[in-house]
């Protein structure tokens, strides 16, 4: 009975994971560096953020959403700071020191880093609010059982994303040298540092809200 709320999910939790943004970038240079496992785990962890924003967009968790979107100041602050503290420990790593880091404390690393960055982007619920408006899948349509195979369906496409982006870049890891692992570092550590200006400048449009 739910499983078009399932499938309808997945299509979401697929289609808002797939656009490329830092948590991208983050996923294909670690996955380049230290695997595809570091790259799937970097992924998990926006998925689980997904799935706790679609939580609240499918269950109405209004009480929630407001306070997230009333403090949008500090969440952007704060992962503009992140960010830019991973973009440029990026840019100096050395490739070395990134082959040697495929133990359960760096992927527990990589799982938590991604997981906060999403995590501390408000605007992740009204992506999916308005995506579940749209649809006609919004909490007010349906039911519990429904919410929740919805919910279930859209951690499950977002998982599905980073699965199918961490194996496609590791099938070319071969490829990539010391030198070459050297450009992506710098290349994905600069671009990391311009999202997160992005974000640090658009702090100040929240400052008196």
């Amino acid at each position: 009975m739910n499983i078009h709320y399932f499938i309808k999910g997945i299509i979401i939790g697929f289609s808002i994971a797939a656009p490329v943004g830092p948590i991208g970038v983050l996923c294909i240079r670690r996955t380049l560096a230290n695997g595809r496992l570091s790259g799937l785990i970097s992924g998990l962890g926006a998925s689980t953020a997904d799935g706790f924003y679609s939580a609240i967009a499918a269950y109405g968790l209004t009480l929630i959403s407001n306070i997230l979107l009333v403090e949008q100041f500090w969440f952007r602050l704060l992962g503009g700071l992140f960010l830019l503290y991973l973009g440029a420990k990026t840019f100096v790593s050395k490739p070395s020191e990134g082959a040697m880091n495929d133990n359960r404390r760096s992927l527990a690393a990589d799982y938590a880093s991604t997981l906060f960055l999403t995590i501390i982007n408000p605007m992740t619920i009204i992506s999916f609010g308005a995506m579940f408006a749209g649809l006609g899948l919004g909490a007010s349509s349906g039911n519990f059982a429904s919410a929740t195979m919805m919910v279930v369906g859209v951690v499950l496409g977002s998982a599905l994303w980073w699965f199918i982006l961490s194996s496609g870049i590791s099938i070319l890891k071969p490829r990539f040298g010391v030198a070459s692992l050297r450009i992506v570092n710098r290349l994905s550590g600069s671009i990391i540092v311009l999202f997160a200006i992005f974000a640090l400048a658009s702090v100040k449009t929240f400052a008196g809200t």
